[in-house]
């Protein structure tokens, strides 16, 4: 009954996030925890060589998303849904969004998925001594410049996929500031895109015949807590065409991915960080300083308070590991055994456990796809070994484990050991570590840092943005305050301490993984 009033009153909290393959509504209560969710499964499509969804598929599946999560509120609890307290969109992050000044899309939006960027990469990363990943927004716009298309002296604003959905709702060109760094550079000082490298880039820019400065262009940036505007009439009846939801909804500001896994996972304090482990793999490491020179492996961002943090990003992790937990269970039901699959992960993760601490010798790559951090364009799952190497099958799922985590000890190593980047606590969520204290233990041994994970972790990304719905409605207290007092006070979760074993046997495997990079890089050649 409080819930039912809750809603009624419209003190609930709302955050849609567009991910790559859902579009996932939560709504949360007074304190703090979901109440009620909606969801809706897409997928982008390679039309013409560039990975997109067209606009149909994003407004289409809003009011999918959002019109199941209206009827999980009236199936739970009797009530129809017209106002929350705030709200808040979170979307994929990076990609390339133009419009006219008659707000047309110019070219078939681009997503961070495309890697036709390479030369406005590079060239952009020695320009500003900071890199600039293909997928970053600014790349986008500078290879269209370098690539000499017809729209450029049409464009009146450049976004991302959750400043468009928030502009659409609001009439507000803004970003959050987590959001924003994934478009350009942010100055930590400022809070703001870097002025320097803006008129470095408008130079250069003007140079190639394109006239437009970026500040006319790009979207305001806001931090966390600050007003983004509020709910339009026409931005209610583009979420729900049915017309119950009210206008005058405040919007909190809209956030990329990596922001709101923060936020869900408590990682937003400096010397905190998570990892996201799935089908990709990424670390997250809010630093108390900016990086003492650029690195390609490591991609520089912010909390959505604007603090400065380190991006480890690899394209590979459970993929492979999936596809020999499978050949187990073929293998199972060819002998007519009856083992479901949470059981055949369980069993083999942890016999991982008991293997040998480095893993006997043996070497695996899980490459389904190219890996940017090893130099790789393209990818072949491997598993190779001398005739001594100690070939069990609790080696063989402990090196399995381990490569799963490979690439992103690399790019890690570099903040730890080359830019001795001290972290206090990570949090882990996502697939890898599902099976209790299997993933959390490699990972732990990766980093030579306590783990913890969360139950509240796997609610993702959209309840990372009903949180920050909520922040922005809050007063005198920071970011972490809120989450640490408000959301996960009393909710630590399980915390792992790196075991010393681990940590050297990890340590020896990354060796020999570094020097049999030349082997996978003959197998993309040969096969």
């Amino acid at each position: 009954m409080e819930t039912k009033k809750i809603i009624e009153d419209g003190r609930a909290f709302l955050g849609i996030e567009f991910g790559s393959t859902r579009i996932k509504a939560i709504l949360i209560g007074a304190d703090n925890e979901p109440i009620a969710q909606g969801g809706h499964e897409w997928e982008n499509r390679l039309v013409d060589g560039v990975w997109t969804y067209t606009l149909d598929d994003i407004w289409g599946g809003l009011r999918s998303c959002y019109a199941e999560l209206k009827k999980d509120v009236m199936d739970r609890y009797g009530v129809k849904l017209t106002k929350v307290g705030a709200m808040g969109f979170s979307a994929m992050m990076h990609g390339y969004l133009a419009f006219d000044a008659e707000d047309n899309l110019l070219v078939p939006f681009r997503t961070w998925r495309n890697t036709m960027t390479a030369e406005a990469s590079a060239e952009l990363t020695k320009l500003f001594g900071f890199n600039i990943p293909q997928r970053w927004s600014i790349a986008h716009l500078y290879q269209a410049i370098l690539n000499g298309e017809e729209h450029l002296d049409k464009i009146s604003y450049q976004t991302t996929l959750a400043g468009y959905v928030h502009w659409k709702l609001t009439g507000q060109k803004v970003l959050g500031i987590g959001e924003a760094a994934g478009m350009f550079p942010i100055d930590s000082k400022t809070f703001d895109f870097d002025e320097d490298m803006i008129a470095k880039f408008d130079e250069l820019a003007a140079s190639k015949g394109f006239n437009q400065k970026l500040r006319d262009i790009f979207p305001g940036v806001l931090l966390a807590g600050e007003s983004a505007g509020f709910l339009t009439e026409e931005g209610a009846k583009l979420i729900d065409p049915d017309g119950d939801l009210e206008a005058g909804i405040p919007l909190c500001p809209p956030e990329g991915d990596a922001g709101t896994g923060m936020v869900a996972t408590n990682s937003v304090k400096v010397r905190t960080g998570n990892v996201s482990a799935g089908t990709s793999v990424f670390a997250m490491i809010v630093m108390e300083d900016i990086l003492s020179k650029c690195y390609e492996e490591i991609d520089m961002v912010t909390t959505p308070a604007g603090m400065p943090v380190a991006m480890v990003h690899c394209n590979n992790c459970t993929s492979d590991l999936n596809a020999w937990v499978g050949l187990f269970k073929e293998f199972a039901d060819a002998m007519g055994m009856d083992a479901d699959m949470d059981k055949i992960y369980g069993t083999l993760y942890n016999r991982a456990l008991e293997g040998d601490a480095d893993g006997g010798g043996i070497l695996a790559y899980n490459y389904f796809s190219g890996e940017h951090i090893t130099g790789f364009s393209e990818g072949r799952p491997m598993v190779v070994r001398r005739p001594d190497s100690k070939f069990n099958l609790a080696n063989f799922m402990r090196v399995n484990l381990f490569t799963a985590l490979g690439a992103l000890k690399v790019g890690l190593d570099i903040l730890l050991k080359n830019e001795n980047v001290q972290i206090d606590k990570i949090y882990g969520h996502g697939g890898l570590f599902k099976t209790e204290g299997v993933g959390q233990r490699i990972l732990a041994a990766a980093i030579n840092s306590p783990v913890s994970v969360m139950a509240t972790a796997g609610e993702g990304g959209a309840w990372g943005m009903a949180l920050l719905a909520a922040f922005m409605m809050e007063s005198g207290m920071s970011l972490d305050e809120f989450l640490e007092n408000k959301v996960f006070k009393g909710a630590e979760g399980k915390e792992m301490s790196p075991v010393e074993s681990d940590v050297i046997g990890f340590d020896k495997f990354i060796e020999l993984y570094k020097k049999g990079l030349a082997i996978e890089a003959e197998a993309v050649k040969t096969m």
